[in-house]
């Protein structure tokens, strides 16, 4: 393949168009929820991430894992865990059968303002989408986003 390909000119304008589509949603939705609720996109994320653990076989996250799911560093990720912890939204501890480790739970003031941020969340989503979805570019990448089922 060289730099003129019309597949690698394709496939980059995908990338780019997809890269604009995200980029645009995500400015909208971090928008809604700072003004509505102080929370960042990757505050949100995190705190909708770990309210999905529970007690059972393998329920509590590792950081690597936490990390992967809100698509930030540990570093980075152990940074926001702790800007949350001091806001009272998430509390930390060892984990009983192993003591090198630490669990990261979301507390009943993280779970209340997820609720309350949630429908925020949801909102700015839909009017980003039916934004994008008036730029013919990305068009099929709305529909694709739209067509994707819920996790089960």
């Amino acid at each position: 393949m060289t730099a003129t390909d019309p597949a690698l000119t394709a496939l980059a304008q995908g990338w780019c168009a997809l890269s604009l589509l995200h980029g645009r949603i995500e400015t909208h939705i971090e928008r809604a929820l700072q003004t509505g609720h102080d929370l960042s996109v990757r505050e949100y994320s995190l705190l909708d991430v770990l309210s999905r653990q529970h007690n059972g076989e393998g329920g509590h996250l590792q950081m690597k894992q936490v990390a992967d799911a809100v698509v930030l560093s540990q570093s980075a990720t152990t940074r926001l865990v702790t800007r949350l912890e001091d806001r009272g939204l998430l509390s930390r501890y060892l984990c009983p059968t192993d003591r090198r480790g630490i669990y990261t739970d979301v507390t009943q003031a993280g779970l209340a303002l997820l609720d309350e941020a949630r429908p925020t969340n949801d909102k700015a989503l839909r009017e980003a989408l039916d934004e994008a979805a008036k730029l013919p570019e990305l068009v099929p990448l709305v529909r694709v986003v739209e067509s994707l089922p819920a996790p089960a």
